[in-house]
């Protein structure tokens, strides 16, 4: 290294379609070195890194979400348009753009390289994956290629981290030869300007992109099965259905452990201080309350492990070609696979990406459906009741039993929510749906660093809302499960005369017909806040009032019945137990009916279905 550090990086910025590589090419120039938070605002992604340049220049480098255009059709893609525009509050704008592209498809990426480079900021164009492109006999004429777009050519394999250091020389010496400069204003490309730039990128990739002569039919092959209507649907299910298998048998191990330490801790906190309100606050407030959330964090990673494996090998967008098919018979437009999606991660996101769907009427059908899909807030739910009241069994030998009532919790939600859209469509606005295009990305082999890190900063992003959220909010049901004290000589658990006791008790009549017990009942209302504040919430209460020894399950398997525990399960598959989701409706709405017509249709479809579950359960015997 040579020169000195200059005292203000740099700045680049990675642009590039979905699916081009781009997080991996983050990856491999930052590092470990990179920081994770969202935009102000709105619930995207902000990620950081920076690097030191062998001339001694610190440049730092931010990977901006996947987008097609800078028309900005979704969150994600106006965080991109704003943030190359120079427009996001508190962002500088960036000192060069690097776009990024799949070397083996650069049909759409060409169009998104012409509106960069009318904006007037340093450009470079990075060809990720050109070794696939080699391999399958692509032909790109580099040279011609750059004098077309106006810009330098890097290729790269970010996965292998070649091209990384030419990346970076690259990105110094335009930083010394080419001034940025902004366009006097930018204007939102019309329908005309779009295909003017769309024929101008067809005519560039004719010219200096050869197809190859003898054509790789390894992907054609592996594509006719994966997308047969029948064998790929096929596929698909038994693919979730191991991973639900896995998410049961492989964590349990961990979950033991997690679960031993929280017990230990508790138990040392209640030998080394006196009895009274700190040793209760500490002992069965946070660590029953947290610790009984963080006890799934095994649960989540194994989930994610395998979404995450899902996208980056190509197959997830096959996926989403499969289940279109399914969406369109139920009225709903194509471009609602995406924000559903995206809601078994959470509800929130989903919604706000709905804004890639023009028709008003199809963008709130998928509104209102988003949070019956699975989000990992219900994990902990499902998870913890599915071990509480559903037998360890194997059935035909492989399958858990366990698993196969969470695979069909999820099976629950999207059939729900595919019914919903069908009556909506039926009742209240009718039309047809548009056809769904996208992009199916190369098969290539996942990265394992790349795996390891998203895994790490989704299970950071899982603790820290159990420090922001889950740990107050126990503080709270501590408290309501504590105060006031019981009167002399009364009978009965103490906790039966505290507030919470007062709440659950005076609501039980309502959920009775549902096979509610009154701390279910109370373990409700903290779990307006987020869904598995819930589960928090029952351990504070069990906690409190004496449950069975062990772990929160044993209490719940000492309690309750398995009729009511299906009845929770069922109610947790529809109801609307998350406030967060009622104020994104309310403002991508810009009305309060919305967010009151999902609230009710959720309770409405939660409590019938909590009470046929449990009515079934009890006529069946299992009350």
């Amino acid at each position: 290294m040579t020169g000195p550090v200059t005292a203000t990086p740099a700045r680049i910025a990675l642009v590039g379609n979905p699916n081009c590589g781009k997080t991996a090419l983050f990856n491999a120039l930052t590092g470990a070195r990179q920081k994770v938070a969202n935009y102000a605002g709105v619930t995207v992604e902000r990620k950081e890194g920076e690097i030191t340049a062998a001339s001694g220049r610190r440049i730092r480098v931010l990977d901006l979400p996947g987008t097609y255009s800078l028309r900005a059709r979704s969150p994600d893609e106006a965080v991109t348009r704003d943030a190359v525009l120079g427009q996001l509050a508190g962002e500088t704008p960036p000192d060069v753009v690097v776009c990024v592209a799949d070397a083996t498809n650069l049909r759409l990426v060409l169009r998104l390289v012409l509106e960069l480079k009318a904006v007037g900021r340093p450009l470079i164009l990075a060809l990720n994956m050109y070794d696939i492109a080699q391999r399958q006999g692509l032909k790109i004429d580099l040279e011609g290629l750059s004098q077309a777009i106006g810009a330098p050519i890097v290729t790269t394999v970010a996965t292998r981290r070649r091209g990384i250091e030419d990346l970076v020389a690259k990105v110094e010496e335009v930083l010394r030869t080419q001034p940025s400069v902004q366009v006097s204003r930018w204007q939102t490309p019309d329908a005309a300007t779009i295909k003017n730039a769309h024929s101008q990128a067809q005519a560039i990739m004719r010219a200096h992109v050869r197809p190859p002569e003898h054509p790789d039919t390894l992907t054609g092959r592996i594509d006719g099965v994966l997308l047969h209507p029948v064998w790929g649907m096929g596929l698909l299910l038994i693919l979730l259905f191991f991973m639900f298998q896995a998410v049961f048998t492989g964590a349990a191990p961990a979950m033991t452990l997690i679960d031993q330490g929280f017990g230990e801790l508790a138990a040392l906190i209640s030998t080394a201080l006196p009895p009274g309100l700190l040793r209760g606050l500490i002992a069965d407030g946070i660590i029953a309350g947290v610790g009984s959330v963080l006890v799934f964090l095994p649960q989540i990673l194994i989930l994610f492990f395998f979404i995450i494996l899902l996208e980056d090998s190509g197959y997830m967008a096959r996926a989403a070609f499969l289940m279109d098919k399914i969406m369109g018979g139920a009225g709903l437009h194509g471009r609602a696979f995406i924000p559903l999606l995206s809601s078994f991660a959470c509800a929130i996101p989903g919604i706000m990406s709905t804004r890639v769907i023009d028709n008003r009427r199809d963008r709130l059908t998928t509104i209102l459906i988003a949070p019956l899909m699975t989000c990992s807030a219900r994990i902990p739910v499902y998870t913890l009741i599915i071990g509480a009241v559903v037998p360890q069994k194997t059935l035909w030998g492989f399958a858990s039993l366990q698993g196969l009532v969470m695979f069909g919790l999820y099976a629950a939600g999207i059939a729900s929510a595919l019914g919903v859209s069908l009556a909506m469509r039926k009742v209240f606005w009718r039309g047809v749906s548009e056809p769904f295009m996208m992009e199916l990305p190369t098969y290539k082999a996942p990265d394992p660093l790349n795996v390891a890190r998203s895994l790490w900063i989704r299970g950071k992003m899982f603790v820290q809302r159990a420090g922001r959220v889950i740990l107050p909010l126990m503080i709270l049901v501590w408290f309501l499960s504590t105060f006031p004290y019981a009167p002399v000589g009364a009978a009965g658990p103490a906790i039966h005369h505290s507030l919470a006791g007062m709440i659950g008790h005076a609501l039980a009549p309502i959920f009775a017909p549902i096979g509610f017990n009154w701390q279910m009942t109370v373990a409700l209302i903290p779990g307006m806040a987020a869904r598995e504040v819930a589960v928090a919430a029952l351990g504070t209460v069990y906690a409190v009032g004496g449950g069975a020894a062990g772990s929160l399950a044993a209490s719940l398997h000492q309690s309750w019945s398995l009729a009511s525990g299906l009845a929770f399960l069922a109610w947790y598959v529809f109801a609307p137990q998350c406030v967060a989701t009622l104020a994104v409706v309310r403002r991508e709405t810009n009305s309060w009916l919305w967010p009151v017509v999902m609230f009710a249709y959720m309770i409405s479809l939660a409590y019938a279905a909590a009470f046929i579950v449990y009515q079934a359960a009890v006529a069946l015997g299992a009350g």
